[in-house]
């Protein structure tokens, strides 16, 4: 397996030090987690911007610290987060519809926040000269098959473009770049805290295709990247995690073995808007990506609006050797090493610990 090695280096302490930091969609679960992190590395102020008034009450009671601001809105609104984003320094973009049942029901409502609410959020930035904003992508927007996936395939096409519009103009000084990773564990919604309440009321775990595979990525590995990102990130770049990956049998098993289950796991079948693996850079990303140790580095297509690079001028590479970075290709845990990660997370720890079980 990789190094659990951050991309980081101790100039993030300096950049951050007496600094502004505004996160759209902030009372999430990457919000409460980069929070905790920031706060220890001395910023001005951490404004928290969503539209959870309930989970920015909880937010606010859970950290009770004086540096935090909260500031209810809706990236749909540009004016008002126009207004969020005055005396900003960098910006963390989280604000998204993330599921893909809500988004494959409504998707005008995807493409308002996922898209809009991006373009408004970045066109906020410029018009107020924040010096970075890093927005944040997902797996699920490579070779989309869904409402989210494609809407969040457009979130990265507008940073993209807008780096491209203002490529040379020396009166902006706005770096915008991404970040893409695949599944964050136990974040709010996704399957792991759902098996554990599903354990908690002695049900069985319903398991869509024992054969998918999903990636398997702790958040502070996930804070870790953003982190880098906003400190590092060049224009139009987007940074992906390298991540390791299991079955979701596998993980069920896991989960299972954890909290010595015996009801076990069912399978139910794949729904609809579901892959059965998953992408996090594609073959034609790959063949213009710089590898890091830990992470790819993706730069865009081009940087300007010369259209000539798009219709006459193309790059030679040897396609027979470019293979892309998948969650069926990447390395596959067994299930004593994904009971290894998930036994590092403090949700779990917290988990057991009321459960009075010992690990």
């Amino acid at each position: 397996m990789w190094e659990n090695e951050s991309p980081m280096d101790t100039s993030i302490t300096r950049k951050l030090k007496g600094k502004t930091i505004l996160i759209t969609g902030g009372t999430g679960s990457f919000g409460n987690s980069v929070v905790g992190r920031l706060l220890k590395l001395r910023p001005l102020k951490i404004i928290i911007f969503s539209r959870d008034e309930k989970k920015q009450f909880d937010m606010r009671n859970e950290f009770d610290n004086p540096k935090l601001r909260f500031v209810i809105g809706d990236v749909r609104d540009k004016e008002t987060i126009k207004k969020a984003c005055r005396g900003a320094d960098y910006i963390f973009h989280a604000a998204a519809l993330k599921q893909v049942p809500t988004c494959e029901f409504f998707p005008m409502e995807a493409v308002k926040t996922n898209i809009i609410g991006t373009h408004n959020v970045l066109e906020a930035a410029i018009e107020n000269k924040v010096s970075r904003v890093v927005v944040l992508g997902t797996d699920k927007a490579v070779y989309p098959i869904n409402a989210i996936g494609i809407s969040k395939a457009m979130m990265e096409k507008v940073m993209i473009a807008e780096s491209k519009s203002y490529d040379g103009d020396k009166e902006i000084k706005t770096v915008l770049c991404g970040v893409r990773y695949g599944n964050v564990l136990y974040t709010r919604g996704s399957v792991i805290p759902y098996f554990v309440d599903l354990i908690k009321k002695n049900k069985r775990l319903p398991v869509t295709d024992f054969k998918m595979t999903r990636f398997l990525l702790p958040l502070d590995d996930a804070v870790s990247l953003v982190l880098y990102a906003l400190i590092k990130g060049k224009a139009g770049y987007i940074y992906v995690k390298k991540s390791p990956a299991c079955t979701l049998e596998t993980l069920a098993k896991a989960i299972c073995q954890i909290f010595n289950f015996e009801k076990g796991f069912f399978e139910v079948g794949i729904r609809a808007g579901e892959k059965v693996h998953e992408t996090l850079v594609t073959e034609e990303e790959l063949i213009r990506s710089v590898e890091k140790r830990g992470y790819f580095e993706i730069p865009p297509e081009s940087q300007g609006l010369d259209y000539n690079k798009y219709f006459y001028r193309g790059t030679r590479a040897d396609l027979h050797r470019v293979k892309a970075f998948t969650s069926a290709s990447t390395i596959q845990l067994n299930v004593k090493q994904t009971v290894k990660m998930l036994l590092k997370l403090p949700e779990i720890k917290e988990e057991l610990k009321k459960l009075g079980k010992k690990r």
